[in-house]
């Protein structure tokens, strides 16, 4: 696949705040490609560099074939955005919304009616194309906006935060609109700081913490490099329950935590962990507590940044 994306060295700041640290990466066509880290990562001072809405300070960025800071214009023709603010004119319907964006964009008239159609129907907001926009709930005003992106025929759609603040169900129904857009053959660069929006929707996740880009890779990669189970055991001799851990063939890492030891393993949890009791109660370690689950997005980002990502749900 070619590379729609291209980031070399990266580094942007304000005043004396160094927001992104020299970070490299690419996108390829047609995949979902997210920026996942907690709130002040420089995910949006990213995905702004890239959209030309801030300033290339140093590095090497193409979007869509095109330089940003030689070629901005046509890095705009290319793309589309939903930035995580609300930007609808709450006393436009939602047709007339799109319908102003399309002529704005010198959309011909009957390609840009065709075109709303077709984007009412995929975002399901056809019976509500003559609601003002301001009688929409939080959902239905975020699937507008995905509309509004895709009405030009961009390449590749940027979504800034696309489902912060709402509830589970609506996030849900915003995944499927995001993966009809890209079955249709639109490249998405999605910043989140949910965990499980990143795991469900992307091919390709790049971590991001403090401005720089701690790990790539596709979602089931990074969760299988911790270990095929992991296993909890809440212990207040989790020294001496550590020691014992380390020394069993089949786990991978044990990490200590504040009430008891985490181990990675590299067999089946279910059945290393009768072994692990096992070895608990012939050192005369007494376990209070077990949880034995798969690796999430949610213990990468713990087991590479050493803390919990601030505000996932």
């Amino acid at each position: 696949m070619a590379a729609v994306i291209e980031v070399e060295g990266l580094e942007h700041s304000f005043g004396k705040v160094k927001a992104v640290q020299g970070i490299s990466f690419t996108v390829e066509d047609g995949e979902i490609f997210s920026f996942l880290g907690p709130n002040g990562a420089g995910k949006s001072t990213v995905i702004n560099v890239l959209t030309t809405l801030l300033p290339l300070q140093r590095g090497r960025v193409r979007v869509a074939g095109f330089d940003v800071a030689a070629e901005p214009d046509r890095v705009r023709e290319a793309i589309g955005i939903v930035f995580q603010e609300v930007t609808l004119d709450r006393d436009m319907t939602v047709r007339e919304t799109l319908e102003f964006h399309g002529r704005l964009y010198g959309m011909e008239k009957g390609e840009r009616m065709r075109r709303i159609d077709d984007l009412l129907a995929l975002v399901d907001l056809t019976e509500k194309r003559d609601v003002l926009t301001r009688h929409l709930s939080g959902g239905m005003k975020r699937r507008l906006e995905i509309a509004r992106g895709l009405l030009t025929r961009p390449k590749i759609l940027f979504l800034d935060e696309p489902t912060i603040g709402l509830d589970p169900k609506t996030r849900r129904r915003i995944w499927d609109a995001i993966r009809e857009v890209n079955r249709a053959g639109t490249t998405i660069f999605l910043t989140t700081h949910y965990m499980d929006e990143a795991d469900h929707l992307s091919d390709r996740i790049n971590l991001v913490d403090g401005g720089r880009i701690v790990l790539q890779g596709r979602p089931i990669d990074l969760k299988n490099a911790l270990g095929q189970d992991l296993i909890y055991l809440e212990t207040v001799e989790k020294e001496r329950a550590a020691a014992v851990l380390r020394a069993m063939p089949a786990v991978k890492e044990v990490r200590e935590k504040a009430r008891g030891v985490l181990l990675m393993t590299a067999t089946d949890g279910t059945r290393l962990l009768p072994g692990v009791m096992a070895a608990m109660a012939g050192e005369g370690i007494t376990v209070t507590a077990v949880n034995l689950k798969k690796p999430s997005m949610d213990d990468v980002f713990v087991h590479y940044t050493g803390r919990a990502l601030a505000g996932e749900t």
